[in-house]
């Protein structure tokens, strides 16, 4: 092992046990990491050594990582395991008092007219220390990237900034659009200020709790792993980002599936009466060829509250898959139902405005905006069961909460009865069923349920139940 590697070698641990703590990590947060991959990882970290930290990350990634998507968490976790120091800040000693609030802003917005990216770490290291440590008692000090920016207030800072880039240019007027392009350069840069105070708050509390802790509990995980129900405005929006890959990679698997279902099963009379030629022997089994005809789709998607989100994502991902369907048809409902196909048409399915498209232009609630799930399954059954066919699968979407209204169970058995397959999809967890006002259970007994919390199951799901 290079010198620089062994004095950089972390507190009190092993380079080895850092790294098998760094592995277990991102396997515990749904990346695929083998023993090859580790061992190369191993081999990288002997090559490249721990001076240049950035060159140690792109190496780590480069030999585990197999997908775009899973990025983001290997820099949460590597900024863990690999901090940038270890303790106080360089610039903070005992003894020595740290910059006040003003100090920090000031420096803060030279930074950011600069696109200085090392001063910027250097005074996310320094406003945490200064802003963001809480508590008081042994064992209960912590640090807190909100605290730091609620007091630091960043993003208060672009004004100031682009008025002191414009005295620098010695201009003055200003134009319009290169305002706009440097306001937006100064805003990346604020959030990437923002994104290594939470860096640093992370690393100095791994410091005290211990980093495998903070690494399991802390880190934000991968788009396919975002709980729906729990999931901000801007993860939702990362994960309508996925919609497309995610359908290509469905539509391929659909297709294999269509075409070994294509192929049919033995007809054991013809095969039979072939082998006669062959003394009995079944050398060339016959097949009963399937007529290739398509299915259809239904998807009836409570769109209330939470589930909303859910919602949105898998009818943009039934619609990106509609050339594998004959029909695809997606109605809506929170205490009544509409159909909202022709607002998930090519070129309208905006997924920032579908949902608030949804509630304006359908009718889906009448005289209250709580979910009747026993009033939407009857108007579902009796306006639109009789149009389905032996092809029609119809998949229901949502949490089974029915507010304590009837369930309507009969209406659900209706359409099941009615169509070739029903299958209902729910976001909560299985050990919240049939707690509260779920009645879960009572939609089980009808037809086939399963969790759908993420991505991720909603792949697996839609992939394996969807017909060919």
């Amino acid at each position: 092992m290079s010198p620089a590697a062994s004095e950089n070698s972390a507190s009190g641990s092993g380079l080895a046990e850092r790294l098998t703590g760094f592995v277990r990590a991102l396997r515990a947060q749904g990346v695929r990491v083998g023993t090859g991959e580790s061992v190369d990882a191993g081999l990288a970290v002997e090559v490249l050594g721990l001076a240049d930290r950035e060159r140690l990350r792109a190496g780590l990634a480069a030999t585990l990582l197999h997908q775009e998507g899973q990025r983001a968490v290997f820099d949460q976790v590597f900024d863990l395991y690999f901090p940038r120091t270890v303790g106080a800040p360089d610039s903070v000693t005992e003894g020595q008092v740290s910059p006040g609030r003003e100090e920090l802003r000031d420096r803060l917005a030279a930074a950011l007219a600069a696109g200085d990216g090392a001063g910027l770490e250097q005074i996310a290291a320094e406003a945490v220390d200064a802003l963001g440590g809480y508590g008081s008692a042994s064992g209960s000090d912590g640090w807190s990237a909100y605290q730091t920016l609620d007091r630091l207030r960043p993003q208060t800072l672009l004004a100031r900034v682009l008025a002191a880039l414009r005295a620098e240019a010695g201009e003055t007027g200003s134009e319009a659009f290169t305002d706009r392009l440097t306001a937006d350069e100064i805003r990346r840069r604020i959030e990437r200020f923002r994104g290594l105070v939470a860096t640093e708050a992370r690393r100095r509390v791994a410091e005290r709790r211990g980093t495998d802790e903070i690494a399991r509990r802390a880190v934000l995980p991968s788009a396919d792993r975002v709980d729906f129900l729990v999931a901000h405005s801007s993860r939702l929006a990362e994960l309508h980002r996925t919609v497309g890959p995610l359908a290509r990679k469905l539509a391929t698997r659909l297709a294999a599936r269509r075409r070994r279902a294509a192929r049919g099963s033995i007809d054991l009379r013809r095969t039979v009466r072939r082998s006669l030629s062959t003394g009995g022997v079944p050398m060339r089994p016959v097949l009963r060829r399937r007529r290739p005809v398509r299915p259809e789709l239904v998807l009836l998607c409570d769109v209330s509250g939470s589930v909303a989100g859910f919602a949105q994502f898998t009818m943009l991902l039934i619609q990106a898959l509609h050339d594998q369907f004959s029909k695809v048809r997606v109605f809506a409902f929170v205490n009544c139902v509409d159909e909202v196909t022709d607002l998930l048409s090519r070129g309208r399915a905006d997924p920032a405005g579908l949902g608030g498209r949804i509630l304006t232009e359908a009718t889906v609630t009448r005289w209250h905006d709580s979910s009747d799930y026993g009033t939407a399954l009857g108007e579902f059954a009796d306006r639109y069961a009789h149009t389905f066919t032996p092809r029609t699968c119809v998949f229901v979407l949502g949490d089974a909460r029915t507010n304590r209204t009837p369930p309507g169970a009969a209406a659900l058995r209706t359409v099941r009865d009615r169509a070739r397959r029903v299958y209902w999809l729910n976001p909560e967890r299985r050990a919240l069923w049939d707690t509260g006002d779920s009645a879960a259970s009572v939609y089980a007994d009808v037809v086939d349920m399963y969790e759908c919390r993420t991505v991720r199951q909603l792949g697996a799901i839609v992939g394996r139940l969807l017909p060919v």
